[in-house]
């Protein structure tokens, strides 16, 4: 199949379309989403130049099981998934900033404590943890949604005092964020899996907070292998991830960071294949089912949401 990379769509009654690193979102009459997740990929902030086939099906599929997976917790924006790389749902008025929430000492917050540092967004983190350790307890380290560039790590109170929301919303979101986390935590237990760490993204509507965005999918969480974790980290070597980690490893072994002057490596079609195959890896390892590829193109995309519009 080729990778979708992009769509062009003119629904009825649309208001605009925004286009983001992976996703096109199209506003239909102020009151519902249309989530396209393409095949794009990025890393390092960088839109990769090729696609990956199936990445967007896989992505919006393992989301739509996870919501419904949590939706006793708060409801959520999703109302409709016309095809597995589409979901429609609720248009709501997001708070910015991203819920992140760290149940081991992994990735950012990894990096921050090796340079001596023990304070991320305001909360202290213990003395004497190596990589990877489980914290005592998680530990939320929001970050402020940028619209363009890197996110930066925020506090509670910094959120609170520019207005981004009250403080009772934001112990709300709080309290949702680690509830959601430990129903996410015991999903990924069945599987033979640790969730490590993740981030979630609220919105309000009607004066309801509701959880939108993707959720628990190997680009906005980290998973480790939970068969082998504590020998590794008694040994001080790295734990088996699934997430998309691998992709920026790759980039990384080819000189690429995302820094200026430097260019994206070639991503030859065995390249792109393999990460086709990891990616699947993923799905079936995170829902503990087997993926069926579905092949199609932008027209019959256009045709599932066509007919899904018209039932709302």
């Amino acid at each position: 199949m080729k990778a979708i990379t992009g769509t062009s769509f003119n629904f009825p009654n649309q208001k605009g379309k925004y286009t983001g690193k992976v996703r096109d979102v199209y506003d239909i009459d102020g009151q519902y989403l249309v989530m396209v997740v393409t095949d794009r990929i990025s890393a390092f902030d960088v839109v990769l130049p090729e696609g990956i086939p199936f990445k967007g099906q896989i992505l919006n599929s393992i989301a739509a099981k996870e919501l419904d997976a949590t939706s006793d917790i708060l409801p959520n924006w999703k109302v409709a998934v016309p095809n597995k790389a589409v979901t429609v749902g609720l248009k709501c008025q997001p708070f910015k900033v991203e819920m992140v929430i760290r149940g081991y000492l992994a990735g950012h917050a990894w990096r921050e404590y090796k340079e001596g540092k023990r304070v991320i967004c305001g909360v202290r983190m213990p003395d004497g943890m190596v990589q990877n350790q489980k914290f005592p307890t998680p530990i939320v380290t929001p970050t402020s949604k940028a619209a363009e560039g890197h996110d930066e790590d925020i506090s509670r109170e910094e959120i609170i005092a520019q207005g981004i929301c009250t403080a009772e919303e934001y112990d709300k979101l709080e309290r949702y964020t680690r509830a959601i986390f430990q129903r996410g935590t015991e999903l990924a237990a069945k599987k033979g899996l640790i969730l490590v760490d993740t981030k979630y993204e609220f919105g309000k509507r009607d004066g309801v907070i509701y959880l939108m965005d993707e959720v628990h999918t190997p680009d906005s969480s980290r998973y480790f292998y939970a068969d082998g974790y504590e020998k590794r980290l008694e040994e001080g070597l790295p734990q088996r991830q699934l997430s998309k980690e691998f992709v920026r490893e790759w980039l990384m072994a080819n000189g690429f960071q995302g820094k200026q002057g430097q260019s994206v490596p070639e991503m030859t079609p065995e390249v792109v294949s393999s990460i086709t195959e990891r990616y699947i890896e993923l799905y079936e390892h995170i829902t503990g089912e087997a993926f069926s590829r579905d092949e199609y193109g932008p027209e019959q995309m256009e045709k599932d949401i066509l007919e899904c519009l018209k039932t709302l």
